[in-house]
């Protein structure tokens, strides 16, 4: 299979690169090094152990670039879009760079798919499509139809393209909906990775709200789990639009979060307690029962397992002092 990766250098993209060439897959990987959450360094430094490998090859570039695209997804069987400018907080001072990227980019991706008659899409959607208004845990049924903030309006937009594209053009695409995703080369800004570098460096980690609001904490491995499943669910050529949830299927406190990162990095965190922030939700929680009946996907990694790992994965990359 020849596939086309949107984000390809970003936290899930990268390590969803390297498990496709793993499985003997081609790649084609488009990367743009947005700036937004965190520098390009950290970018080309994920992206830098892909480039050598033979089946990979890279193109530096924008999905609002509709030639380019175009160009890219000529010998493509399949597309996964991962590229998205993400966070819920930095979409409220600029919803309108979030609209264009996230809306006009996700257009600019299914027409490139049109043109080329790239039948099988993987579209990387949120938990936060929900909002805070629907019953948990969120099933795939629910409406989706408040979301919280403009990221989260973002992506429940690019999934009503999806769906309007399979009804005008045919084709199977799974939209998946992540819940939190953690774990190595996560980014910096992140609750986990914000939380667990302040923690190591003595630093005052800041609360939102009582500490009550809880997340579905997802393990990187479990989430690529379930972007494969999908992309081979897309063989089904009468799939249409599917939406998947892809998330722990259980929920994780604030303030049960920070106890385990204590635990994992044997230090006590200083905490200073803050007012509860403009697009956070109160909970987020999956209800797995159609990706495990459809997409065989299953979590394998706890928050007490996944926290454990990246604690390690965190220390190894520290000076020894």
């Amino acid at each position: 299979m020849h596939v086309v990766l949107t984000g390809c250098a970003g936290f899930i993209g990268h390590h969803v690169a390297k498990r496709l060439l793993d499985l003997g897959m081609s790649v084609i990987g488009i990367d743009c090094f947005d700036e937004t959450l965190y520098p390009a360094a950290l970018h080309h430094a994920q992206l830098a152990p892909l480039l050598s490998h033979p089946r990979f090859r890279f193109v530096e570039g924008n999905i609002l670039d509709a030639a380019l695209l175009g160009a890219i997804t000529k010998e493509a069987s399949a597309m996964i879009h991962l590229a998205a400018l993400a966070g819920v907080r930095p979409s409220l001072s600029q919803a309108s760079r979030y609209m264009r990227y996230n809306v006009e980019g996700t257009q600019n991706i299914l027409s490139a798919c049109q043109q080329h008659r790239i039948e099988r899409i993987v579209f990387a959607s949120s938990s936060s499509v929900y909002g805070a208004h629907c019953a948990v845990p969120f099933s795939e049924e629910d409406p989706a139809v408040l979301p919280a903030s403009p990221y989260a309006a973002s992506k429940r937009a690019g999934e009503l393209l999806c769906a309007t594209h399979c009804d005008l053009y045919g084709g199977s695409i799974a939209a998946l909906r992540f819940f939190t995703v953690y774990g190595p080369h996560q980014r910096p800004e992140m609750a986990i990775a914000s939380f667990a570098a302040r923690i190591l460096r003595g630093e005052t980690v800041f609360l939102h709200g009582n500490g009550e609001s809880a997340r579905d904490y997802t393990y990187i491995d479990d989430i690529i789990d379930g972007v494969i499943a999908a992309l081979h669910k897309t063989s089904d050529r009468t799939l249409g639009l599917r939406c998947y949830n892809l998330g722990g299927e259980k929920t994780t406190t604030l303030r049960e979060l920070v106890s385990l990162l204590e635990s994992a990095l044997g230090r006590s965190a200083r905490i200073e307690w803050r007012p509860d922030q403009p697009g956070d939700v109160p909970i987020t929680w999956s209800s797995l029962d159609r990706s495990r009946r459809e997409l065989g996907y299953s979590p394998t990694v706890d928050i007490r397992q996944g926290i454990a790992r990246y604690a390690d994965w965190l220390r190894s990359r520290q000076p020894a002092s």
